[in-house]
């Protein structure tokens, strides 16, 4: 299916067009037709002769009714611009065609009705001339007679060559189908519709609603009044939502696939028409099928900042429409550069994001992304329309590469610093050093330590420790002195007050590796183990307690917790009796 919308001037014969084309009345009000005039938003569909078929939103031309035109244009691909032989271009006329260009629509068709009541020549010409200044460029153009019928094959060949030349959706990205009705059928509940441009439906579907987040089931899809199982984009499609009152959803509101879409009011742009400085401070933003008051804040000439009214479902890239109400005049489209940016809370730093967006061009680009975020979680970018395919540094976050490096080099200056600053503690706690790198997650700054750092006991330190300080340095070099020729003696708790050598200084002491504590106040030199070993090798196996004593020349405050230590380490075991072996 391809879906294609109308657009016109007021009385153009639009809908007698889609009416001649389908057979169907897409005027769905008794007022509509009592008026003879498209108040809102119209539907039919009709065979392609390549056995295709073609959806139209027919919208309404009248200017007080252009909101609700440029709700049916949104999200449709293509354009079916309708001028009348015998008024030609008129101010609708420029208005419709300045809403596509400013949309973005890019492809489209152009048919002269009521050519059975005036020379269509003159009005084609000029419809063609002023259409091909904008995004449609040029375009094929057929004279026809909604009312006779002349010109309606053409027309339906000329439909069937603009849809080949349409591109193809991407059917398996992400649902974002703006809703353009909602109404509820009775047994059914609340039924919503709209222009699926991207994904695809099936019944039973989980999806959130835009406005609050919450998660709905699709309880049935119709497409072209049809009930069917699935739906693939492009295509009309009227969804039927389990259990959601209809009060929770109206036109501008969108259907999502969960987690997919960031729901933003606030978004930097791209302007195309006014200069950014012109454009009046309050406007109405129009994107897909949604209207949304705007404040408009001008950062360079062509890009400003945009504070929605009420969050929308917005992907960097998503084109819009800036409207003057009031004035009834088209500010200029946009393209959206950022759904995500930073605080302008600085003195200069509207005029710095103002040149940061002269260098976008609203196409999503990893790499530039992380360059300009730093940090950021893969679920937040996949949510702005970026595709991920970057491998994450911790959890999901990613990074860019040069910031990652240069936090890493930060990261082992402030464990450097710390250890100047604070020799006697083990180390930094990584709660420091994240609020000191500004990182968002604990997991990134464990992310960044590299030998010889290393993370224990919720710190980094180093693997090797620098020297002591001086009055430790010097303590262990007294307990050398008078310990080296008794290595098995431990002083006592006196001596190590004398000595300066409190809990701290012990500890700093034993990271260095300058002693071996055994026990609270049980230290000694660090290189005994292996003679301890040898020496107990040398008795009668299995030795006791009392022969390890005599034999290490040591007290029981010492060989106690010296044979538990050597237990651990696997160079002795512990017998039933309490008697030990040496291991291997």
């Amino acid at each position: 299916m391809w879906v294609v919308a109308t657009a016109g001037h007021v009385d153009h014969g639009k809908s007698t067009l889609v009416r001649a084309l389908t057979g169907m009345e897409p005027d769905r009000w008794a007022e509509e037709r009592r008026r003879g005039m498209t108040i809102d938003l119209g539907f039919a569909w009709t065979a392609l002769p390549s056995g295709g078929t073609v959806a139209f939103v027919d919208v309404p031309g009248h200017e007080r009714f252009v909101p609700n035109m440029l709700a049916g244009v949104g999200p449709v691909p293509a354009a079916l611009v309708v001028v009348a032989a015998d008024e030609g271009w008129m101010p609708q006329s420029a208005e419709h065609l300045a809403a596509l260009d400013a949309l973005g629509v890019a492809y489209g068709l152009l048919a002269v009705t009521r050519a059975d009541l005036a020379d269509p020549g003159p009005a084609m010409a000029r419809a063609l001339t002023e259409i091909a200044a904008t995004s449609l460029g040029a375009v094929e153009a057929v004279p026809v007679s909604g009312v006779t019928g002349a010109g309606l094959p053409e027309l339906r060949a000329a439909l069937d060559r603009l849809a080949a030349r349409l591109p193809a959706p991407d059917v398996d990205g992400p649902v974002r189908l703006w809703v353009d009705r909602s109404f509820t059928i009775r047994g059914s509940g609340t039924v919503v519709t709209g222009t699926l441009g991207g994904g695809r439906l099936r019944v039973g579907d989980e999806l959130e609603l835009a406005g609050t987040g919450e998660t709905v089931r699709v309880r049935g899809l119709q497409s072209l009044g049809v009930p069917t199982p699935e739906v693939s984009a492009v295509a009309r499609v009227a969804v039927n939502l389990r259990g959601t009152p209809r009060e929770r959803l109206a036109r501008g509101d969108a259907l999502l696939s969960p987690g997919r879409f960031h729901r933003t009011d606030l978004v930097d742009v791209r302007v195309a028409g006014d200069p950014a400085a012109d454009l009046p401070a309050a406007l109405t933003l129009h994107v897909g099928s949604a209207a949304v008051p705007v404040r408009v804040r001008p950062l360079g000439p062509d890009t400003a900042r945009l504070r929605l009214a009420r969050p929308l479902p917005l992907l960097i890239g998503d084109r819009a429409l800036l409207r003057d109400p009031g004035r009834h005049h088209v500010a200029g489209g946009v393209t959206l550069l950022d759904v995500a940016p930073p605080p302008l809370a600085r003195r200069g730093a509207a005029a710095a994001r103002a040149a940061v967006l002269a260098a976008l061009d609203g196409r999503p680009d990893l790499a530039g992304e992380l360059r300009r975020r730093r940090l950021v979680r893969a679920a937040d970018l996949t949510r702005m329309g970026v595709p991920v395919d970057a491998r994450p540094v911790a959890g999901d976050w990613l990074a860019d590469p040069g910031h990652w490096e240069r936090t890493g080099a930060r990261l082992a200056e402030e464990v450097a610093r710390h250890a100047r600053e604070h020799p006697l503690e083990p180390g930094i706690p990584v709660e420091t050093l994240r609020q000191r790198l500004a990182l968002p997650d604990r997991a990134l700054v464990e992310a960044l330590v590299r030998p010889p750092l290393r993370v224990r006991g919720g710190r980094v330190t180093a693997s090797t420790v620098d020297a002591l300080p001086e009055p430790v340095a010097r303590a262990v070099q007294r307990i050398r002195a008078e310990f080296g020729d008794r290595p098995f003696r431990a002083p006592e708790a006196d001596r190590l007050a004398d000595l300066g050598l409190g809990p701290r200084e012990i500890g700093a002491a034993v990271r260095a590796g300058a002693l071996l504590r055994l026990a609270d106040n049980v230290v000694l030199l660090p290189d005994v183990l292996d003679e301890a070993v040898r020496v107990l090798a040398g008795l009668p196996q299995p030795f006791t307690l009392s022969a390890a004593r005599q034999a290490l020349d040591t007290t029981r405050r010492v060989a106690v917790p010296l044979l538990e230590l050597l237990d651990r380490r696997g160079a002795t075991r512990r017998l039933p009796d309490d008697a030990r072996i040496v291991v291997g």
